[in-house]
């Protein structure tokens, strides 16, 4: 390890933009892409904020860690899905669940009532063809302009990164789940 200085001066201007609602991308293979959006829901919840989360891969009657915490604080956390796509029985019911959750999130978006809007997980049904690319994409642009709408997933399409104001990759370096150790509940759920 390096040893630095600490800068005694700030490192940047202030910023003299309007504030506006923001498109926040986390994506890439390393973990912390829901942990990162949910903290930024916490954070929005903390200013008395209304926030929204749907998650496209989570069945609705899911009670995950996430999940247990939101209810005792009264953020809603909607479960759109049917779980891993190799555990689904029928892969069309999946994709239509996506379809009928994406309009319930549509609406929440559009609706301009929520400071911030979650949308965990939602890469997979797109790269998965079930919800079409330009929907989301012209509903991120018609958005009210104080809306802040997060997205999480992996393999997130260009097209979004393009359009979106902050992109953050997360990078595997390093996973205990490839040295054998399984999940554990309140680190991985």
């Amino acid at each position: 390890m390096q040893i630095e200085t600490p800068p005694t001066e700030k490192p940047y201007d202030k910023a003299e933009g309007e504030r506006r609602g923001l498109i926040i991308i986390n994506t890439g293979d390393g973990k912390g892409k829901s942990t990162a959006a949910f903290g930024l829901a916490l954070r929005a919840h903390g200013r008395g904020k209304a926030v929204h989360i749907y998650q496209f891969m989570k069945v609705p009657s899911a009670r995950f860690g996430e999940h247990r915490m939101f209810e005792q604080l009264g953020v809603p956390v909607e479960g759109l899905g049917d779980g891993f796509s190799w555990k689904s029985k029928d892969l069309e019911h999946s994709a239509q669940l996506a379809r009928d959750g994406w309009q319930r999130a549509r609406n929440t978006i559009l609706a301009g009532e929520h400071f911030l809007v979650v949308l965990d997980e939602i890469t997979y049904p797109l790269i998965y063809g079930w919800l079409p690319l330009e929907d989301v994409l012209q509903t991120l642009r018609d958005r009210p302009r104080h809306v802040h709408v997060a997205l999480t997933g992996r393999r997130c399409p260009e097209e979004l990164i393009a359009i979106a104001d902050t992109v953050t990759e997360m990078t595997l370096i390093k996973h205990a789940f490839r040295a054998g150790i399984p999940a554990q509940r309140g680190i991985e759920d």
